[in-house]
């Protein structure tokens, strides 16, 4: 594995979000000095947190999965996630509803998600899923040390027994026909493939080995922090503070100080500089190689970058409560394979959407005033440029209010208090350079040893941590792209 050369002993690290604050514990439990360096006011990044008029609500991720990740970070400087979390495990892990106005609870427990499926479509269906389960949990422990949980400096490295076993279990296969091996019934296959879509593809467009994302939902199942999302970086920056690593926060960096082949440092906006003998940066990549880094140092590549889709996010208070709604729920349209067509190929919005419904004042009442809920519907879009975000914006809310009502969910509209709006317009505006916060999609060529590298080709002491990088998106990722970044440091 390449190791950055020379003295490590001050590092700076540019973003608080999870991936920075990840890599800053471990870098301290290694014993280095640690400054990270943050423009917002708090941690989190992507994981903050918006307050509207007595509501709260995550503005990024709304359940975490593997929080075992949270509690490796910690361990790095002698803490426990017990001692600074209050994780409530979600049961169901998420509700599906289908166009037809039937429901499916998922446990994280493969006997009762079986018994709801069997209950729902009969006893070969709920084999089908016992099956499935198991082949997810042979993807997972074929994948994550081997392909995802480490650093690999050539594809060469990943050739031998682990890959001939994932080929033979079908992981370069397509998503949709794989699943469709088990599970036969579309409304079924739908509820356990749309992962696909945290990746930036299609269920058709996917590669089989992404199924392994169903298996940290279903079967290692997602948990909610009291308090909000928002709560764990709150409590990673804490227990990083307590351990020594210094915070500049509302400070913005304006680039990387550069001397020959090595990074000496950070220069701020209001001129300061930081010394560093190694700088870990976790944001945005189009924006940190634009913006932050020498343009000799930016892969071509960059400019042909294939993203992932953005997203449209409401966030609403309101008056009215339905208790058909989980925590976590996944509201299906009619159409399926029309939508991606016409989000992913052709750049447009879906005509018949399925939703992202998260009511964490279900698990967490004190998110919202007594007697009230709050919302965060989630809608995906095409992260393009061509469209007017400033007009289509407010529209686009009124339409997703209509499709809530039209599925069932009475007086959605005149029940709302306060809300607030995010289209791909706010998501540039707050650094991601597409529009997206879900970065580069993980096509074949940009997924695994052929995603964006985690060392700067041309800068001997610059490590790259987030979304962007090995092994890619989702907040598991994060947490292990900062280990990985920290490994390239600590050897």
């Amino acid at each position: 594995m390449r190791t950055v050369s020379g003295a490590t002993g001050r590092v700076v690290v540019v973003g608080a979000g999870l991936a920075g604050l990840s890599a800053a514990l471990r870098l301290c439990g290694a014993g280095r000095e640690v400054t990270v360096v943050e423009r917002c006011a708090d941690p989190g990044g992507c994981a903050g947190r918006l307050r509207l008029g007595g509501y709260t609500f995550d503005t990024g991720p709304t359940v975490i999965t593997m929080p075992r990740l949270i509690d490796d970070a910690l361990r790095c400087v002698g803490e426990r996630a017990a001692d600074r979390l209050d994780l409530v495990r979600l049961d169901p892990v998420y509700r599906a509803f289908f166009a037809g106005g039937e429901r499916l609870d998922v446990h994280s427990d493969t006997d009762r998600t079986a018994e709801a499926i069997a209950a729902l479509r009969g006893p070969a269906a709920a084999a089908g899923y016992r099956k499935f389960a198991r082949w997810l949990a042979d993807l997972y422990d074929v994948q994550w040390s081997r392909f995802i949980d480490s650093n690999a400096d050539s594809p060469l490295r990943l050739v031998g027994r682990p890959l001939a076993r994932l080929a033979a279990l079908g992981g370069f296969r397509g998503l949709d026909a794989a699943t469709r091996r088990f599970l036969p019934d579309d409304d079924i296959r739908r509820a356990f493939s749309f992962q696909a879509l945290y990746v930036g593809l299609s269920p058709y467009d996917a590669r089989a080995l992404y199924a392994v994302i169903a298996h940290l939902d279903t079967i290692g199942g997602a948990v909610f922090p009291r308090g909000g999302v928002h709560e764990i970086p709150r409590a990673l920056a804490a227990a990083a503070t307590a351990h020594g690593v210094r915070f500049h926060y509302a400070t913005a960096v304006s680039r990387i100080a550069v001397d020959g082949d090595r990074a000496t440092g950070v220069v701020t906006e209001s001129g300061e500089q930081i010394a560093a003998d190694a700088v870990v940066v976790t944001g945005d990549l189009p924006t940190t190689y634009r913006d932050l880094l020498p343009a000799r140092v930016a892969p071509r590549r960059l400019r042909f970058v294939r993203v992932s889709p953005s997203c449209v996010l409401l966030h609403v208070g309101s008056r009215t409560g339905y208790p058909q709604l989980a925590h976590h729920n996944v509201l299906f349209g009619t159409a399926w394979r029309r939508t991606f067509r016409e989000l992913i190929d052709d750049g447009r919005l879906m005509s018949d959407p399925s939703l992202l419904v998260t009511v964490a004042s279900h698990t967490d009442p004190s998110l919202a005033p007594r007697g009230r809920h709050g919302y965060y519907v989630l809608a995906p879009v095409p992260a393009t440029s061509n469209i007017d975000w400033a007009r289509i914006g407010p529209r686009y809310r009124d339409e997703l209010v209509r499709t809530l009502e039209r599925r069932g969910y009475d007086g959605f509209g005149e029940a709302i208090e306060v809300e607030r709006l995010v289209t791909p317009a706010d998501w540039r505006a707050a650094g991601h350079a597409n529009g997206t916060p879900f970065a580069a999609a993980h096509t074949v060529a940009q997924t695994g040893p052929f995603r964006f590298a985690n060392m700067v080709r041309g800068l001997e002491n610059v490590v790259l941590a987030g979304a962007w990088t090995v092994p890619g998106v989702g907040v598991p990722m994060a947490l292990v792209s900062g280990r990985l970044a920290a490994q390239r440091i600590t050897g």
